[in-house]
């Protein structure tokens, strides 16, 4: 024993690196469990001492995290696999739930609300709370032509109703259109416009041997040649405005049929002698200007633009100009009517000098003309009968009719009494002229 003590007494504890631990041992005998640091106990000498293989480590911060967050995984992988709804409020029978609640009809022609928060060149995608986003192409955002949709106001953020008209086989997504409740819409309009029996505005952008293409309402409407009041051809007519009526509206064969013959009548029954209306200069000649009046052209003459002589009408009007005209003659049979602005000038030269007095004392002046032609008409008739005594009436000097005898009634007529002169009035202008 106290040789083996002696052969201790020397003995040093050194530490092993993580090679060493992870290298096995093979030694054999009583040194096993042991790594010498230099010669064993039997042969003598120094002995380092070994650590036993499988003793715990101390861990770094690191180390410790990682395995905290091993530890947090595994718990939760087997929550999941276990229970997997365990702590979750919204269950699957919530979620059928949801989706029947905020379901609608996607069949085509059923309508839909949806908000646009996507636009490019050729159309919009809108949401409609459905499983993925409907799309709105370009030709179906508006009932007349565009090239982008914002010129149909259609903007990111607009809230619309929407129609269903088809359906992307590649993602299921809903084609939707605005341009077929436009559509409807402008059925009815029409509908509404015939029995109202009013005149419209249709602009020609195409035509046939038959007749004419024009837009009404954003409907493309026929007018044949027959219901055309002027011979141009369809070629000249070409981006042209017309004024029409509804002859038959057809929903269901999507067939609408115009006519400017009557407009133009409707127009014409409403042209008296005397009556102020407003025109467009369509285009200016040597002896005078052309002014459509509602699609019917008169003829405003050089003499009848001012009191004043006009060397150069250029200098006073332009084709595009807006202004009012008086109705001085209407030839129904030639499909003529005299214009003037000469008779609507408060003082003589208005016309040259200022256009707007003119303008805006129109009405006035015409009433005044309007008077001076009842008076006319008056006057040519008491001349009659003072030539006629056996009339039974006498005039006055203080222009009223009355009667010559106690058999008449003895009301007298003013002449400023005399109801303003219509299209019966037959006084040519020269006449009118002389009583002035």
């Amino acid at each position: 024993m106290a040789a083996l003590a002696s052969q201790f007494s020397g003995l040093r504890c050194g530490l092993l690196s993580s090679s060493q631990l992870s290298r096995p041992s093979s030694a054999t005998g009583p040194a096993a469990g042991w790594r010498s640091g230099g010669t064993s106990p039997a042969g003598g000498g120094e002995i380092t001492c070994a650590a036993r293989i499988g003793a715990p480590l101390a861990l770094t911060p690191v180390q410790k995290e990682r395995e905290a967050l091993k530890k947090l995984f595994e718990e939760a992988y087997d929550r999941a696999r276990i229970a997997p709804m365990e702590g979750v409020a919204f269950t699957l029978e919530d979620f059928h739930a949801a989706i029947e609640k905020y379901d609608f009809d996607s069949e085509i022609g059923s309508k839909v609300k949806g908000t646009v928060f996507m636009t490019d060149a050729n159309g919009a995608l809108v949401d409609i709370t459905a499983k993925s986003s409907a799309y709105l192409p370009l030709q179906e955002a508006c009932i007349h032509r565009i090239k982008h949709v914002s010129e149909a106001g259609i903007f990111p953020g607009l809230t619309e109703e929407f129609v269903v008209v088809g359906e992307n086989a590649a993602d299921d997504s809903l084609i939707l259109s605005l341009r077929s409740i436009q559509y409807d819409l402008a059925w009815e309009r029409c509908r509404q416009l015939q029995a109202e029996d009013v005149v419209v505005k249709g602009k020609v952008v195409g035509g046939n041997k038959g007749g004419v293409v024009a837009i009404v309402e954003g409907l493309r409407g026929f007018v044949p040649f027959s219901q055309i009041s002027t011979k141009a051809t369809a070629e000249e007519l070409i981006d042209k405005e017309l004024p029409l009526k509804f002859v038959e509206i057809d929903e269901e064969q999507s067939r609408l049929v115009l006519s400017n013959r009557k407009a133009i009548a409707d127009n014409q029954a409403q042209l008296g002698i005397g009556s102020v209306v407003l025109g467009t200069v369509q285009s200016l000649k040597p002896y005078g200007a052309f002014i459509d009046i509602g699609g019917i052209n008169g003829l405003l003459h050089v003499s009848q633009i001012s009191h004043d002589r006009v060397s150069d009408i250029s200098t006073v009007l332009q084709p595009g100009d807006t202004l009012k005209v008086m109705i001085l003659s209407h030839d129904r049979e030639r499909g003529r009517v005299s214009l003037s602005t000469k008779k609507l000038e408060p003082t003589p030269g208005d016309m040259i000098r200022n256009p707007k007095l003119v303008f805006e004392k129109a009405d006035e002046m015409a009433q005044t003309f309007r008077q001076r032609i009842a008076q006319a008409e008056a006057m040519a008739r008491a001349d009659m009968l003072r030539f006629q005594p056996e009339s039974g009436l006498s005039l006055s000097s203080d222009g009223i009719l009355g009667s010559l005898s106690p058999d008449f009634p003895a009301v007298g007529l003013h002449l400023h009494d005399v109801p303003p002169a219509e299209d019966e009035v037959s006084f040519s202008e020269d006449n009118i002229d002389k009583y002035e």
